[in-house]
Formats: C-alpha cells, structure tokens, sequence
C-alpha cells in the first residue's frame, strides 16, 4: 500500500492511499490534483474519506463523483455533498482491505472525525510503511492544533486527549503543511525542548528539499507539540504568562490557542 501527500491550494495535503490499482482519497478540497495522480498512476477511484465540512476538504468531492467507483464517508453530524456514508465514534469501515475505526474528535468543527488504522499492532520498532495511519484533519497538525472554529477548549482538549492516547508510531497524516510555522509558535512556548529544536532543524531541510514535513508521529507530537503537553511545567507557566487563569490543561489550551491565533 502507497500514500501519498498531494499538494492542493497554498498548503493543503489530499492524501492518497493506493495499491497500484485502487485508491481512496482524504479530504479532497480540489479535484484536479486527484484527477491527474488517478490518470497518471492509472488508479480506479474507490472511495473518498471526509473528517469535517470545510470547502478546502469536501470542495472536489461533487466533481471527483463521476469517477467514483465506491462511497463517500464522512461524518454524521456535518454537512457535506451528498450521497455520503455517515460516521460516527465507534464505527468501522474496510478501506481498500485495511480496517479503521472513527474517532469523534471535536473543536475545529462541531462534528469533525478522525479515521485510525485498527488493524496493524502498533509495535514499537515498526518500519514506519507498516506503522498505523491516522487521518486526522485539522484537529491534531504537526506541532500545533486546528482553530476552534466551532468548538470550545474542553472538546478539543478531549479530542486531542483521544488522539494523543493512540499507539506512539502511528503516522499523523493532517492536512495542512504547517509544521515551520507551528514549531516557531511552539519554541515560543517551550524554549528549552531540545527535541523540539532537533526536529525543525529536520523540518527545514525537508521544505528546502521540497518534500512534505508530514506525516508525523503520534510519539514525536507528545515530545514537541505544546498542544499535547498541556500538563509540563513549562507549558504551563508559559500560558501563565500568555493569560492562562488556571493550571488545569483545558485553561492551558485555551490560552496556547488563543496566543497561536495571534502570533506571528
């Protein structure tokens, strides 16, 4: 099996799974990259996952229809273009012979979903290629979370909460490359991590090398993404001094994300 991140817009990913003759799509907001990654790898379209209503995910899905050759999912609370499969936590789907369970992880959007790979153990020491995959989103970036658009701290702590519990090698497949801009905001809050340090150094020379920073890890993101370490003393006493008016991670969070929304 393949994945692979295709460029759309600015500085969104479409990510594409494929096995050399069928493919699923995430979170399609442009057709077009789709359409020539399907006619130049010669790919038949078997379906198209959606984790949250945004025109820069669900966009392309109305003109990708035609050669379509297998469902739509996407959540059940939201509304996308139609026919579509509803999901909601708890529930399991078979993509292109691998198993995922759907995740509720709220705060970007009111109804935003996530899709982890079920069927691979998640052992420490995995070749990455075999490690389990998240599609995530925008609620977890590399780095950094997605606004809360339509959600409060508490739900999107909880979902991150959620995402941050899954086994350390899964690979965060978000959609956006925000990972340099991110990992500046997070030296902000957390000057002293050295492995956060270590890794924008890497991050940089995959950007100037054109290749994506992404996927990540669920383990690198606990080690330096101050939205999953909401209960480290530094973070902490940074969002303290950010506004924070209590200790606890969802006033943390809070606070790192309205700090986030202004920093540059």
């Amino acid at each position: 099996m393949k994945l692979i991140a295709l460029p759309a817009f600015a500085d969104n990913y479409i990510w594409m799974l494929h096995d050399g003759a069928r493919a699923v799509v995430v979170d399609p907001g442009d057709s077009a990259p789709v359409l020539a990654a399907l006619d130049q790898q010669r790919l038949t379209l078997a379906g198209i996952l959606v984790t949250h209503h945004h025109a820069d995910h669900v966009g392309g899905v109305t003109a990708l229809r035609p050669r379509l050759q297998g469902p739509v999912w996407g959540p059940a609370h939201e509304t996308i273009p139609t026919p579509v499969v509803p999901l909601a936590e708890g529930d399991r789907i078979e993509v292109l012979g691998l198993q995922f369970r759907v995740l509720d992880v709220p705060g970007h959007t009111a109804g935003h979903i996530a899709y982890v790979q079920t069927d691979t153990d998640g052992a420490a020491g995995a070749p990455d290629a075999q490690a389990p995959l998240l599609f995530c989103g925008d609620t977890l970036f590399s780095a950094g979370c997605g606004r809360l658009f339509e959600g409060t701290p508490a739900q999107m702590r909880h979902s991150l909460a959620k995402l941050a519990a899954l086994p350390g090698p899964t690979r965060v497949c978000c959609t956006h490359e925000y990972t340099l801009s991110n990992l500046r905001f997070a030296a902000a809050v957390e000057p002293a991590n050295a492995r956060r340090a270590e890794y924008e150094q890497a991050c940089r020379a995959l950007r100037e090398a054109g290749h994506p920073t992404l996927p990540s890890s669920i383990a690198l993101e606990r080690q330096i993404n101050p939205f999953l370490r909401c209960a480290e003393p530094a973070v902490v006493a940074a969002a303290r001094a950010a506004g924070a008016t209590a200790d606890d991670e969802v006033s943390v969070l809070a606070a790192l994300r309205e700090w986030k929304n202004r920093f540059r």
